[in-house]
């Protein structure tokens, strides 16, 4: 595999990113628009972690930290890419971010349907909490 960059996302990536989530990322958020994504990379220009080949972005992962817990969110690696280590590199990354910055705990938010992505966040180490459940609210229409 030729070399994988992996870097933070700046603004002109934006438009590249949502239109990839389209192609690899399961599901949906209601912040899946450019003023969600423009947001999060304003309040914190390194929580959006991109991997490219080539010029061409083959993954991302969000990795915010708001002081307390780290929290992953949109790992995505193109479907044609996938089991390459791709999604590897980019969990290492945002595990280094979280600890760089004082993290001591990662949690993922993962779709219940996506066995797929069980396979691969327990691969990366990570267990389901079932004693945990997500509790959500709506603020905007």
């Amino acid at each position: 595999m030729t070399e994988l960059r992996i870097r933070a996302a700046t603004a002109d990536d934006l438009d590249i990113v949502l239109a990839f989530w389209k192609t690899a990322a399961e599901g949906t958020s209601i912040s899946d628009d450019r003023d969600g994504v423009e947001r999060l990379v304003a309040r914190d220009p390194d929580a959006l972690i991109l991997a490219e080949l080539e010029g061409e972005l083959v993954g991302t992962v969000i990795a915010g930290f708001d002081g307390w817990r780290c929290h992953l969110y949109r790992l995505a690696v193109h479907p044609e890419r996938r089991r390459g280590g791709i999604g590897s590199a980019l969990l290492a990354a945002a595990e280094e971010r979280f600890v760089r910055l004082g993290g001591r705990r990662g949690d993922a938010m993962v779709l219940v349907r996506n066995e797929t992505a069980h396979h691969a966040w327990r691969a990366a180490g990570y267990t389901p909490e079932e004693h945990w459940r997500r509790w959500v609210k709506q603020l905007t229409d």
